[in-house]
């Protein structure tokens, strides 16, 4: 067998992950430099068990920019970072939160495109709702859209660049120094959602509060204007599923989480072994890489059969890992979800809407996936 190369990840690794799956749940794979998990169950269970798969371990690239955070401890020390931002991104909390302003913001954004007959919907409304958002969360509405995305694109690059081997660059540091003194700001002057967070977070140091906020930007901006795309993508390109919802609004929930499961923002997440593990025949040395393709894992036949297919009527979509599993499962899922169902109920309002497939291109990307353009066009 082939192993997968970094191109064929990156652009369409669903065949590569399928060949992989044929012969066990888990492989080497040279091309990324470890070990990597496409079987369901496996994936479960390596997500679950912190104590074997950890993600603290120095190599884990966003600690190196931003400090230590939930997304890069485990153990009591995660415990201690995440509990501040569990209560306020509990279903509930997040409906109080963000529901009004997000149905809000999304019908503005598609109001404003409506009179236009088309519109390339990644960057003309999932962008600027996740990042409108992430905004009011972080309590940074005074901030330019402009000023926090480009603080935003220097942290992220500055995560690829450290992820490639480059050291970290000035332009990372800057930036993230910018966004910790707004949020700072924000914290001593605000109220509503982050004044909550900073409430609760007595055991976090300044440092800690302020890489934890800055993980929740990156989360929510990058993975839910992903996932909001995609889920665009998935709808708008079968004219007889847009009717199906329209007609059946309960379907739009069954329909995110099949987008979810066929096509997740976040393709893959990073653990290190911290001893030997003996899964079958293949043994996993102490510190190996093991990185779980959620990916792979969403389209194990074993689960879902027909696994390339779209099918939101599927009887157990809720067992798509999408937003992981165990203690580092996505803390702003409730959020994520809210935004996609208002997204989508926006855009499904516009008449006679469908995909333009000639402005429209495939989701693309080794860890975060989605199409670079989402085109559409509706009747005025």
């Amino acid at each position: 067998m082939t192993a997968p190369t970094v191109e064929q990840l990156t652009t369409d690794p669903h065949p590569a992950l399928a060949t992989l799956r044929r012969d066990g749940p888990i492989a080497w794979v040279e091309s990324i430099g470890g070990w990597m998990v496409v079987g369901h169950g496996l994936a479960t269970a390596v997500m679950r068990d912190p104590e074997r798969f950890t993600v603290d371990d120095p190599r884990f690239t966003t600690s190196r920019v931003v400090g230590a955070s939930m997304l890069s401890t485990d153990g009591a020390d995660h415990t201690r970072h995440r509990q501040p931002f569990v209560s306020p991104f509990s279903p509930r909390a997040s409906r109080a939160h963000f529901a009004e302003f997000v149905a809000r913001e999304s019908a503005r954004l598609v109001g404003g495109l409506a009179g236009t007959g088309t519109a390339e919907l990644r960057t003309e409304l999932a962008a600027p709702l996740a990042t409108a958002c992430m905004q009011m969360a972080l309590g940074l509405e005074q901030i330019p859209v402009t000023e926090l995305l480009s603080w935003y694109g220097d942290i992220v690059s500055a995560v690829a660049d450290i992820t490639a081997g480059a050291p970290l660059p000035d332009s990372g540091r800057t930036a993230y120094a910018s966004l910790s003194g707004a949020v700072l700001e924000a914290t001593r002057t605000g109220h509503g959602f982050l004044r909550e967070v900073a409430d609760a977070a007595g055991a976090l140091t300044t440092a800690e509060m302020l890489a934890n906020t800055a993980v929740l930007l990156f989360g929510g901006i990058e993975t839910t204007e992903g996932m909001i795309a995609n889920l665009l993508l998935h709808l708008l390109a079968d004219p007889s599923l847009v009717d199906q919802v329209r007609s059946e609004p309960g379907l739009l929930d069954a329909a995110i989480e099949e987008s979810l499961r066929l096509e997740p923002a976040a393709a893959v997440v990073d653990r290190y072994a911290t001893e030997d593990v003996r899964i079958d025949d293949v043994v996993i040395r102490r510190g190996d890489l093991v990185v779980v393709s959620l990916a792979g894992a969403n389209r194990d036949p074993a689960v879902f059969p027909e696994p390339d297919r779209f099918d939101p009527r599927r009887d157990n979509l809720r067992r798509q890992l999408a937003f992981a599993q165990g203690p580092h499962v996505c803390i702003g899922l409730h959020v994520a979800r809210l935004q996609a169902r208002s997204a989508a109920t926006a855009v499904l309002g516009l008449p006679k809407v469908r995909l333009d497939r000639s402005g429209t291109c495939a989701p693309t990307g080794l860890v975060f996936r989605k199409p670079a353009s989402v085109r559409a066009r509706w009747d005025t």
